[in-house]
């Protein structure tokens, strides 16, 4: 379908590239093939848990949930949420949300029942598809009284009226509703890493341009496969899954759960697959607890054992069919990019945010260029202040705005027009990209010097114990690390024998990083903790990048205490640890 686009980035998208005509294109001419495959409860036992939408099915759903909201008579443009983990559902309901005229709002499904109110509030939601939910009880009471629900087939929210009901007394529309380029399409609340969540305003065209253009870097087409997995709610996700199946007509397989995401990425082998570097990393650290590291080096050395181990360590996680393997949300650690590289499974770094639809900058498949996110994409174009150092970047992808907030909105964006990413980066001699930190994340030390936590993160994150980390210290003398350990590593700590082994490691990576800082940048010490970061717990977002603010609430009182300790390496004295 990229036959059909414009050639010039900054022209009008054609209305055959909006995501509802392409859904009507894929209806009237590929209606039997298959293009969601969705798990239920025991899917991993065998196929009869699951159910595979052919084009024309998962249309009609569409069409018939999309008669009954305009029988609501809802105004125009009216804010419809969806709160529910990735299945087929979620996309259907989206698709059936703009083609009855509205504006959808996707929820992450692991929010309080305060941030759900908060958001439902904001957007004045009119309605809430309510789905495959953990804890709907505990987020039930964020729901307004009185706002209708609609409840998904997965047993999660019972009390509801159900999509299956309504879909089969409802008559299909016949026609095909167009949304204009222009329109505004949905409203994606960023996961408040940097603060309170805002509502980013994207439009039709804005998806079209991004998954259009965004995609002339690979050759991606209706034989490809998608596992989907990470939040929809967020944009990547978004953009790579709901907006990749419609622009090339690919097959997504959902995930049912942690307990058989193993199971479903093998049932998926996907052909394109996202993952945040904290996933990959888990991934790696299973072949690990299998193989020990240095005995699957030596094996990897050997010209024909090794390919064949290679083989089936792809085969066994499911990514032995991937052509196209994607890292990004934070930077990959380089160690972990050449092991997965030496499997045959070169990772492609990308680069984006809410606020452009993920689409920046990306390494290109078959060019290494470790330790940058490589060159922007076609049509996009990127500098960097060189008084701030702050990247900006403009495209036919960037927000309309925050949603019912025009002075965050003024503030993101340059006087000539350019997005402010708030991240801070450098080119190197062919133009690459370098994220170097956060604008926001750099502080000053006592001393009056300034310190960008982002690059001391990575050279920690390098080490197989560390899973998580925060560099912190704001007007200390010197900076600190939370470090939160492995849970395999953190059990060793039980006896005192344990904990002087991970001291001494601990120590001695402590002393690698030192090395290769500048003085003002020297860690003062490392805080160990065991306590998990979770997004239950605030600490990390949904997509797996830590909190800095929750982090700061949570340790911040003791940062001094533990910089005036004199010890390098010291406990979390809140954990069970002893």
């Amino acid at each position: 379908m990229i036959d059909r686009m414009t050639t010039d980035p900054r022209a009008p998208m054609p209305d055959s590239t909006l995501a509802l005509q392409r859904l009507y294109q894929h209806e009237r001419e590929s209606g039997d093939r298959v293009c969601m495959v969705q798990p239920y409860p025991g899917a991993a036992a065998g196929r009869a848990a699951v159910r595979e939408l052919s084009w024309a099915q998962m249309a009609g759903e569409v069409r018939r949930m999309a008669s009954h909201l305009r029988s609501l008579d809802l105004p125009p443009g009216s804010a419809i949420a969806i709160l529910s983990k990735n299945c087929a559902h979620w996309i259907m309901a989206d698709l059936a949300i703009w083609m009855a005229g509205h504006v959808s709002v996707p929820l992450y499904p692991t929010l309080t029942a305060a941030s759900v109110r908060s958001i439902l509030d904001h957007c004045d939601a009119r309605l809430l598809f309510a789905g495959k939910l953990d804890d709907w009880a505990a987020q039930r009471p964020g729901v307004p009284e009185g706002l209708p629900c609609i409840g998904f087939p997965y047993g999660s929210t019972p009390e509801l009226p159900g999509w299956d009901e309504i879909v089969a007394r409802c008559e299909p529309l016949a026609d095909e509703p167009l949304r204009r380029g222009d329109e505004l399409a949905t409203i994606i609340y960023t996961s408040g890493t940097t603060g309170e969540p805002k509502g980013v305003m994207h439009s039709f065209a804005n998806f079209a341009w991004a998954i259009g253009w965004g995609m002339r870097r690979i050759d991606f087409g209706a034989e490809d496969r998608m596992l989907s997995y990470l939040p929809l709610a967020h944009v990547a996700e978004r953009v790579l899954v709901e907006h990749g199946m419609l622009y090339a007509g690919a097959r997504v397989f959902f995930a049912e759960s942690l307990d058989t995401f193993a199971q479903d990425l093998r049932r998926a082998r996907p052909t394109v697959f996202f993952s945040v570097p904290r996933l990959w990393l888990k991934f790696q650290q299973g072949v690990h607890a299998r193989i020990p590291p240095k005995r699957l080096d030596l094996l990897l050395r050997l010209p024909l054992v090794g390919r064949l181990l290679a083989r089936k360590i792809l085969q066994g996680m499911g990514l032995d069919a991937c052509r196209y393997a994607v890292g990004g949300a934070s930077p990959m650690p380089l160690a972990l990019l050449a092991w997965y590289e030496r499997l045959g499974l070169p990772i492609v770094e990308v680069y984006g945010m809410s606020e452009n639809c993920a689409i920046s900058h990306s390494t290109v498949p078959g060019v290494r260029r470790p330790g940058t996110v490589g060159q922007p994409y076609d049509g996009v174009e990127a500098r960097v202040d060189p008084a701030t150092g702050e990247i900006q970047m403009r495209s036919g992808a960037m927000m309309l705005g925050y949603y019912r907030a025009d002075a965050a909105t003024r503030a993101s964006f340059t006087d000539d027009g350019w997005l402010r990413t708030g991240d801070c980066g450098a080119l190197d001699a062919k133009g690459n990209l370098r994220i170097t930190g956060r604008i926001k994340d750099i502080f000053k030390s006592s001393k009056g010097k300034y310190v960008a936590p982002a690059a001391i993160e990575d050279a920690l994150l390098a080490d197989p114990m560390v899973e998580a980390c925060c560099v912190a210290g704001a007007s200390l003398p010197q900076p600190l690390a939370v470090v939160l350990l492995q849970p395999e590593v953190a059990a060793r700590a039980a006896d005192a024998a344990g904990r002087r082994a991970i001291e001494a490691a601990m120590q001695a990576r402590l002393e690698a990083v030192n090395t290769a800082l500048e003085p003002h940048e020297r860690l003062a010490c490392l805080v160990l903790t065991t306590a998990p970061w979770t997004v239950d717990s605030g600490i990390v977002t949904p997509t797996m990048k830590v909190r800095r603010d929750r982090i700061e609430a949570r340790f911040g009182a003791r940062y001094p205490t533990w910089a005036e300790q004199g010890r390098h390496v010291v406990w979390d004295g809140l954990d069970s640890t002893p």
